[in-house]
Order: structure tokens, then C-alpha cells, then sequence
């Protein structure tokens, strides 16, 4: 049976990703934050190259015991 309709997807907001220096900072504030996350974002400093200021706070919270 031949369509009559082409259909589109529906628009999609997506919100502007913040800074990774920006969602690094709110993880590590967060307790909250699961360890795959954090992971995740290591990852994504890895890849940038990013600075080493960065890599030894989310390293301290990734170790971090969780009644700190």
C-alpha cells in the first residue's frame, strides 16, 4: 500500500550541553552522583586531554567513601 503522507519527526528540545569543567564540578558535588556517571565523565576528560586539576578532584571523588 503506497503512502500519502510523509511524516517528519516531531521537533526535539535539547538543551545546550554545559562545559565539561561545568558537569564535573555539579558531579562532584552531588553525593548523589552514580559512580558510571563520574566514570563517564572521566572518560570524556581522558579524551579531551583536560587538565589535571580536574582529573585528581573527580579521581579523590571517585575514591571517596560514601559517608564522606
Amino acid at each position: 500500500m503506497p503512502q500519502t503522507h510523509q511524516a517528519s519527526p516531531a521537533p526535539r528540545f535539547v538543551p545546550a550541553a554545559k562545559p565539561l569543567a561545568d558537569q564535573i564540578a555539579e558531579a562532584i558535588a552531588c553525593r548523589s552522583t552514580p559512580l558510571s556517571h563520574l566514570l563517564r565523565l572521566m572518560s570524556a576528560l581522558n579524551a579531551e586531554g583536560g587538565n589535571e586539576a580536574l582529573r585528581h578532584k573527580l579521581r579523590v571523588r571517585i575514591g571517596a567513601p560514601l559517608d564522606s
